[in-house]
């Protein structure tokens, strides 16, 4: 038994400190290798090599994460060509799923070999007015997955308690990955949208965002219709749940909205800013226009066709972890799936090319264990 005395002391001890330690110990003490393999783009613009570097320990407020399978997004590319902040060498990637492989000092929310992912915002400041005000997603000064701080094109990956997702049984990983973004980026803005079940909402291309926002609109209980262009499109939509088609090849897509009333929401993931601003008519009376795809031209519109019709337009930056729980939650219940294709570290370079081509059906995904 505990002596009296002693019983009395032990009641002040900091029992959220001696926790972690004995889990940071006994983390420590299972075995594992030294070195992992990463794809690593060395300099500005610069090719994606295979190289090996030890295996980090997480420090304060991080977990060690056991890389499964890691999306390959667009955004990647933006890192790569040196934006939003990058330095080099650097590790991309920010569609990560895997598992806690080992806990840092201060991590008390999370267990050893606990399903995670993580994805675009990798920690926050936790100081700027956005952060204070819990609206993390727009965070002034935050980490970025694989372009700020090294991300999941590796075997192995730091991440910040505050930038972890948690992710439920029964989804595969290579599937999961890419809701960390795409996903969270599509349900994240409908649900903001103010659209209510039984409106129309159409999505502008079937790609990478496109495919996921068929589903979701239709999972959420919209009229749903899809643009795109081509006899094999349509195919490929009402497998995916559209009511409607309207091939922009053939017909004007506002035009053919507005004769069903109006979109009350359009979500463009084009990066085509004219085929973008062309939509804006079809909308419907206090309609939105969602830009979730980047543009290489600006994006245009009428101030009559804004003003007349109260119509505007919205962009928005995915969301932060407990929204990419949400999303992963919902397509689980739902059905959602992501159309993917593999492809093993090994073939990064092939694989992020794919990406770049348009060519991925409809996102490409790494998976470490092939």
């Amino acid at each position: 038994g505990i002596n009296a005395e002693y019983g009395n002391e032990i009641n002040y001890l900091n029992t959220d400190f001696y926790h972690t330690t004995i889990i940071t110990l006994m983390t420590d003490c299972v075995t594992k290798p030294k070195e992992m393999r990463v794809a690593q783009v060395s300099e500005k613009s610069g090719a994606l090599q295979i190289v090996h570097r030890p295996i980090p320990t997480p420090g304060v407020g991080q977990v060690l994460v056991k890389i499964e399978s890691c999306g390959i997004c667009h955004t990647d590319a933006l890192g790569i060509a040196g934006g939003l902040g990058a330095t080099f060498p650097r590790v991309p990637g920010h569609e990560a799923i895997g598992r806690v492989a080992q806990l840092g000092e201060g991590v008390t929310s999370l267990n050893l070999n606990q399903r995670v992912g993580f994805g675009f915002y990798g920690h926050f400041c936790h100081a700027c007015d956005e952060c204070r005000r819990g609206d993390f997603a727009v965070c002034r000064k935050p980490l970025l997955s694989g372009i700020t701080t090294d991300g999941g094109y590796a075997e192995y990956a730091l991440a910040y308690e505050d930038g972890i997702v948690r992710i439920p049984e029964g989804i595969p990983s290579d599937e999961a990955a890419p809701l960390m973004c795409a996903g969270l980026t599509v349900f994240n803005s409908l649900r903001h949208a103010d659209v209510k079940a039984g409106e129309l909402v159409a999505v502008q291309g079937i790609g990478g965002l496109g495919h996921l926002a068929i589903q979701f609109c239709k999972k959420m209980g919209f009229l749903t219709a899809a643009i795109s262009g081509g006899d094999d499109k349509r195919q490929l939509s009402s497998q995916l749940g559209a009511d409607l088609y309207i091939d922009y090849k053939v017909v004007d897509a506002a035009n053919e909205l507005s004769k069903l009333g109006g979109a009350k929401a359009i979500i463009a993931t084009s990066s085509d800013g004219k085929s973008v601003s062309d939509l804006i008519p079809g909308l419907s009376t206090s309609g939105t226009l969602l830009v979730l795809g980047g543009t290489k031209e600006p994006i245009t519109a009428r101030s009559g066709d804004l003003i007349m019709g109260r119509r505007k337009i919205l962009g928005w930056p995915s969301g932060q972890p407990t929204d990419t729980e949400d999303t992963v939650k919902f397509a689980l219940q739902t059905g959602v799936k992501s159309m993917i294709e593999r492809f093993p570290l090994e073939r990064v370079q092939e694989a992020y090319n794919h990406m770049l081509s348009n060519k991925a059906r409809f996102r490409a995904v790494l998976v470490m264990d092939q």
